[in-house]
């Protein structure tokens, strides 16, 4: 049995990302489809930090609280498009944004910045609102973000782009979150979700040729 959830979870992985050049891209129910049986084996419980969600409903009773985007992506882990947000290019000075899903908390007002990437940028994230699962299948790390609260799916985080100083960049789906213009409450701390970026040290040409890492 887990050899088959394992290989099923490879294989949405794959579809999340989209087909390889040259392959034939998969049915696009077939992907839904796939991507909704893992939430309903109970994958969505596995990340990072070993975090269960308090926040659980059946399949019926999510696609009763939320809309078809909204389910698409924060239960199917799907993408919206590209500059297609409510929040893009949206810049509150003041509130925060809370899980579209469950209502925690996650981002302030103040850690939204313009990437320039076609979704909502953040750079820090309430502490322990947001768990992170690594994806390092098909040769390549994507480290998804989720919210804590009930696993809602909310985009990927990507480091050591220098847009600000934490070195992080929250890349999330407008439609995983909800604008609420009340503040934080006093003494919430924000900080990253990844460890502490440790850039790659280039190699000289000596090292290379002498096999050092």
């Amino acid at each position: 049995v887990a050899g088959n959830m394992l290989s099923l979870l490879s294989t949405v992985s794959a579809l999340s990302r989209g087909p390889l050049l040259g392959s034939t891209p998969a049915p696009a129910a077939l992907s839904r489809s796939l991507r909704v049986s893992v939430v309903a084996m109970g994958m969505s419980d596995l990340n990072d930090q070993g975090v269960t969600y308090k926040v659980k409903k059946t399949e019926a009773e999510w696609r009763g609280a939320l809309s078809e985007e909204e389910y698409s992506i924060l239960r199917g882990k799907g993408t919206e498009y590209p500059g297609s947000g409510l929040y893009n290019k949206y810049y509150p000075k003041e509130g925060h944004f809370a899980c579209a899903g469950c209502g925690t908390a996650l981002y302030s007002a103040q850690s939204k910045f313009d990437s320039g990437c076609g979704w909502p940028a953040f750079d820090k994230i309430v502490q322990g609102s947001v768990v992170t699962k690594t994806d390092t299948s098909m040769g390549m790390r994507r480290v998804e973000i989720m919210c804590a609260g009930c696993g809602g799916h909310l985009g990927h985080v990507f480091e050591g782009e220098g847009f600000t100083p934490t070195m992080e960049r929250h890349c999330v789906n407008s439609a995983s979150v909800k604008y609420v213009a009340e503040p934080l409450p006093d003494g919430t701390e924000e900080k990253k979700v990844l460890p502490p970026f440790q850039p790659k040290k280039s190699k000289g040409l000596l090292d290379s040729l002498m096999g050092k890492d």
